[in-house]
């Protein structure tokens, strides 16, 4: 049984301010051909994601979109951990992960929340493809993910701890100094 609510079936909207108010981001969760697609706007970023997602919430296809009609980076998985390019290129370095790491938003925490529902007696610890937006860099991490109640969770990275509150889906709240849940 999940630990988090079920999304709606006609969809989800989420939206969130960076710390300063200055920035602004809108998530969108839409349940379409037996899977869940997220779609998501970044202003501080000037850029546009696609995840589309099993109804298990593994990661089958991710897509960044910066200045162009046609993606900029365009990845896809077997949901075994095996990673390529959409031209069909196999990128060896990448697998074993089973998620994508895109700092510059709080939609980041969701699929690793959902999938593996961290639980507070031990951390759960997710490899991770790390996406540098600005240069399209790909780089594997490691993140621990512990549940600290119902409705917080806390992540590990590269020696930092984040503790944050997530609603009923597990979408996170407020990250203090990073966003802030409108």
């Amino acid at each position: 049984m999940s630990a988090f609510t079920p999304f709606p079936a006609d969809g989800y909207t989420a939206r969130w301010d960076t710390w300063d108010g200055e920035h602004h981001e809108e998530l969108t969760l839409r349940w379409e051909n037996e899977a869940w697609t997220a779609s998501g706007m970044v202003g501080r970023e000037q850029i546009q994601y696609v995840v589309r997602l099993s109804a298990m919430w593994e990661i089958r296809q991710f897509l960044l979109f910066r200045d162009l009609e046609e993606p900029d980076l365009w990845l896809g998985t077997d949901g075994q951990g095996r990673w390529g390019e959409m031209n069909g290129a196999h990128r060896p370095e990448l697998d074993g992960c089973t998620d994508l790491a895109l700092n510059c938003t709080p939609f980041d925490h969701l699929v690793p929340a959902r999938r593996h529902q961290p639980s507070v007696e031990a951390p759960t610890i997710v490899q991770v493809i790390e996406v540098d937006t600005e240069t399209l860099g790909l780089t594997v991490g490691f993140r621990n993910y512990q549940r600290l109640s119902p409705s917080s969770l806390s992540v590990e990275h590269l020696g930092s701890t984040t503790e944050f509150a997530v609603d009923d889906y597990g979408l996170p709240l407020d990250i203090e100094g990073l966003f802030r849940r409108r």
